[in-house]
């Protein structure tokens, strides 16, 4: 077994299971380190396959089950682990409830969220830091600020991990201010230092509310005050700062100032910024780095071809696509999952036709999208990279995930009611603005959790403020 387990930590996954195979006896141990070993190199398969013959389970090896799935990007999976747990009995402690924590805020699940604190609180771990931290990350995914929030205050005892997780979600829904405040309030106390998470969360807020000057002074206090060298990390949310305000020249200068290598999430930040403000050349410049250092990363190519496609430079649009086909790449398509009353999660992909109520769901977006029109709504077609038509173009609009999911919402739940959407992608500025309207015209509020961060529409308002 310690054969294994050092195999494992070397990452060296084919050793390990040459001496499990091996082994005359093996115990719940032995099985249990073969799952962890798959789990850690994303092989969730195999990891199935030796949990489902591991002759005797205990709660070690369950939750090794449920920790992989979450790890793995797997959360659906990681909560039926926990729900058969909680069916058979099975004991939990820290460890999987964090799983089961993580799983629901990938999820985007409320009622989950609701159902999970409550097996926490009944087996005594509702002050315990580590899950209460986890709670507040949780809540804050969920779109459930003030709750995340009202747990955050009623834990007796908080550490580093705590606040960041509060400063990080205060920034997600673009509560720059309160996250700034609460910075302050714990730099106040004694026994909480804070570390490059916490720094992330605050430059992450200030980036999200355009404050450029207060960018500055935490990423020079950061280094100075708290000798807290910043990493590429840091260096991605201060390019992303100084991109949506629309500084995309200073945000380059700074890349190439950098005192540590630029990874992809910095280029990439910089070609996000590129693509808002229609800069095609600071574009390339990044989109060339990009492919060199992710050539598989979707994504990037799609940016600078959607950033091509807006300036209308429709042949090097051509260029990135025949790119794109020679290295077998294909675009992830968007999908939009939606939590109904009952908790189960519906899933929808743009131009979908897969759901048992596609007929329902798209009679009421069109019905829905007349009253918009009606109040104002102008589809804004440049949300189309495509070069066809404008009828075309809002056609394809209307086929898009998130208004699919809203009209689902809108039908299950109607009118003057909560309705949250997580999407894999960032929201479009059409989408934007339809959820937009859609939240006065149906008396609503729309929660859409995209790519990026949150957007709180309501009374036609988003909490935004149009800056995302």
């Amino acid at each position: 077994n310690s054969l294994i387990g050092a195999y494992v930590a070397c990452g060296d996954v084919g050793a390990a299971r040459k001496v499990f195979d091996e082994m005359v006896v093996k115990d719940v141990i032995s099985w249990t380190s073969i799952v962890v070993a798959y789990s850690k190199s994303g092989d969730m398969g195999c990891a199935e396959e030796v949990f489902a013959q591991c002759p005797v389970k205990d709660m070690v090896a369950w939750t090794a089950m449920l920790t992989g799935y979450a790890q793995n990007s797997m959360p659906a999976k990681a909560l039926e682990v926990f729900d058969r747990m909680a069916t058979i009995g099975m004991g939990i402690d820290e460890v999987s409830l964090t799983g089961a924590i993580s799983a629901c805020a990938q999820l985007g699940a409320v009622r989950r969220a609701a159902w999970v604190q409550e097996i926490a609180e009944r087996n005594g771990f509702g002050q315990n830091v580590i899950v209460g931290s986890g709670l507040v990350d949780m809540y804050a995914k969920c779109g459930l600020i003030d709750e995340a929030r009202s747990v955050f205050d009623g834990m007796q005892e908080k550490n580093v991990y705590t606040y960041s997780s509060m400063i990080v979600g205060l920034a997600s829904h673009g509560r720059a201010k309160e996250a700034i405040a609460l910075f302050k309030d714990m730099v106040r106390r004694a026994d909480v230092v804070p570390n490059h998470v916490t720094f992330i969360g605050l430059l992450t807020a200030c980036s999200h509310a355009g404050m450029v000057r207060d960018g500055h002074f935490y990423f020079a206090q950061m280094k100075d005050k708290y000798g807290i060298l910043p990493s590429a990390d840091h260096y991605t949310c201060m390019v992303d700062l100084l991109g949506r305000a629309g500084l995309v020249d200073e945000a380059l200068d700074l890349v190439r100032s950098m005192i540590v290598e630029p990874h992809g999430g910095v280029w990439g930040a910089l070609l996000g910024a590129c693509r808002i403000h229609g800069n095609t050349d600071v574009a390339k410049v990044a989109a060339e780095h990009l492919f060199k250092l992710e050539p598989e990363g979707i994504g990037n190519y799609v940016l600078l071809s959607n950033t091509l496609a807006s300036a209308g430079k429709w042949d090097e649009v051509s260029k990135v696509r025949k790119l794109m086909r020679t290295r077998g790449l294909k675009k992830d398509p968007a999908v939009s999952s939606f939590e109904g009353r009952d908790g189960l999660v519906h899933q929808f992909f743009a131009g979908d036709n897969s759901h048992p109520k596609t007929n329902e769901i798209k009679k009421a977006l069109l019905e829905l999208a007349a009253k918009l029109k009606h109040a104002g709504y102008v589809p804004i077609l440049t949300s189309i990279v495509y070069d066809v038509s404008d009828g075309e173009k809002e056609r394809l609009l209307m086929g898009h995930s998130e208004k699919l999911a809203l009209s689902f919402g809108l039908l299950t739940l109607g009118s003057r009611c909560t309705i949250r959407i997580v999407k894999n992608l960032r929201i479009c500025d059409d989408c934007h603005l339809f959820m937009r309207l859609a939240s006065r015209i149906e008396q609503a509020e729309i929660i859409v959790r995209d790519n990026m961060r949150f957007h709180h529409f309501k009374d036609g308002e988003c909490s935004c403020g149009g800056f995302w």
